[in-house]
C-alpha cells in the first residue's frame, strides 16, 4: 500500500469541506505533515456550522461566529493561516451552479497542485461521514476542479469581471474515499490533530474522551494499510485529474 510522508508535498494546497470541524477529524494530522514540511495550505469551509452544537446558548449566528474562530483556531494548530467561508446555510448544502462557481473562483486565487474534499459517494457502512453537506460539498467539489476552474469559458465572469484565469488541479485527496489508496503516517503529529480538535469547544465538550477511539480508529486504519503496530494512519483515495 502506498504510505505518503513529508516528501510527498507540493508548493499549494487547498482542502474544502462541508462544515468547521470536518477538515480536524478527516486529515488534520496530514495537513500538519504537508505545512512541516512547506506546502502553503488554505481552508474553505462551505458553511459556518451554525446549525451544529447539541446543547447551546446562542442563536445561529452565535454559533457561526464562534464555530469561524474555533476553525481558525484548529487551523493555526496545524499550520493554516488561510481559512475562508463561503456562508452556505449549515444542513442546506446544494451541488449547484453557485457553489461550483465559488468554489472554482477560490481555486483559480489559490492555485492548488492539490485538493482536499470530501466523497460524493454514499458510505453506508459509516453513515456519519455521508452528511447531505459533505455528499453536496463533494460533488461541487469534484466539478469545480474538472471541468469549471480549468476552463476559461466555464463561469466567465471570474475571467471577465474579477481576472482569475484558468487553473488545472492534478489531483485530488479524498478522506475516507470508498477506493483507498493512499497511507498517511500521522503518528509524529497526532497530538497536533488531537489539538486541532480540541479547539472545537462547542462540538466536542471532551476531548480526553475521543482521544483514544482515535488511537483506536487510526491504528486500525495504520495496519490495514501495512504500516508497523502501534503506527496511526489517515487513509484517503488520491485521483490524478490531469
Amino acid at each position: 500500500m502506498p504510505v505518503a510522508d513529508e516528501q510527498d508535498t507540493v508548493e499549494r494546497a487547498l482542502v474544502v469541506m462541508a462544515h468547521p470541524d470536518d477538515v480536524d477529524f478527516g486529515c488534520a494530522g496530514t495537513v500538519a505533515l504537508w505545512t512541516r514540511a512547506g506546502t502553503e495550505v488554505v481552508y474553505l469551509m462551505v458553511t459556518d456550522g451554525d446549525a451544529g452544537g447539541d446543547e447551546r446558548t446562542v442563536d445561529g449566528t452565535g454559533m457561526a461566529e464562534l464555530r469561524r474562530a474555533e476553525q481558525r483556531k484548529a487551523a493555526a494548530a496545524v499550520g493554516v493561516h488561510d481559512v475562508r467561508f463561503l456562508g452556505y446555510p449549515d444542513g442546506r448544502v446544494l451541488p449547484t451552479l453557485e457553489l461550483r462557481r465559488d468554489i472554482a473562483r477560490v481555486i483559480r486565487q489559490v492555485r492548488p497542485q492539490r485538493l482536499v474534499m470530501p466523497s460524493p459517494d454514499r458510505d453506508w457502512r459509516r453513515i456519519a461521514v455521508s452528511h447531505p453537506d459533505h455528499l453536496a460539498t463533494g460533488e461541487a467539489a469534484i466539478n469545480a476542479v474538472y471541468p469549471d476552474a480549468r476552463n476559461p469559458h466555464a463561469h466567465p465572469e471570474l475571467l471577465a469581471e474579477e481576472g482569475l484565469e484558468a487553473w488545472t488541479v492534478p489531483q485530488v485527496w479524498i478522506p475516507h474515499g470508498k477506493d483507498a489508496d493512499r497511507w498517511s503516517d500521522i503518528t509524529e503529529v497526532f497530538d497536533r490533530k488531537v489539538a486541532a480538535l480540541a479547539c472545537h469547544e462547542s462540538q466536542i465538550p471532551d476531548v480526553s474522551a475521543l482521544e483514544p477511539r482515535l488511537r483506536e480508529w487510526l491504528g486500525a486504519e495504520a495496519v490495514r494499510g501495512g504500516l508497523p503496530e502501534g503506527r496511526l494512519a489517515e487513509v484517503f483515495q488520491v485521483v490524478d485529474t490531469r
